[in-house]
């Protein structure tokens, strides 16, 4: 089958001038960015009680089984520094411990401790206040809708 091709517009038509400013509609990664912002805006230190970095290490983290340290840079899309910088403040609130792989010496295995999953539970709790106030005009469906395709988008 032969593709198929627009018929040919003329100058000046309404196809071919751009549209007015404010009227198009923003593409879905625009959309993701000005929710991931007010995400940002609302979750605060002072209510989940740790940065909202420390909150995404921190919930990928597993007390009984170690996570390589590669591998959540990799999961979280940050640079091996970043995630340093990330895991010290992290390591220093007593949250979570890196301790070397026993099968490889040169890994690390980052474990959340007691004290960490603690913390994790208090921020999550505020976590599904912001959760509330970002997607509150959602309903319970369109909210597991949202996650689902989302989840899927990331390939988890």
């Amino acid at each position: 089958m032969a593709p198929t091709t627009s018929p040919p517009v003329e100058a000046g038509t309404a196809a071919d001038e751009p549209a007015p400013v404010g009227t198009h509609v923003p593409g879905a990664l625009v959309l993701l960015t000005r929710l991931g912002r007010q995400v940002y805006r609302d979750a605060t230190e002072d209510l989940l009680g740790m940065g909202l970095k420390q909150f995404v290490v921190l919930n990928q983290l597993r007390e009984d089984v170690g996570t390589p340290q590669q591998r959540l840079a990799e999961h979280l899309c940050l640079g091996a520094n970043i995630l340093v910088l990330l895991l010290n403040g992290v390591e220093s609130a007593g949250w979570a411990e890196r301790r070397r792989d026993p099968a490889d010496r040169r890994r690390h295995l980052v474990h959340r401790t007691p004290a960490g999953t603690a913390a994790l539970a208090r921020a999550e709790q505020a976590m599904d206040s912001v959760e509330d106030l970002v997607l509150g005009h959602l309903s319970p469906d369109e909210r597991a809708t949202l996650r689902a395709l989302l989840a899927r988008a990331l390939g988890d």
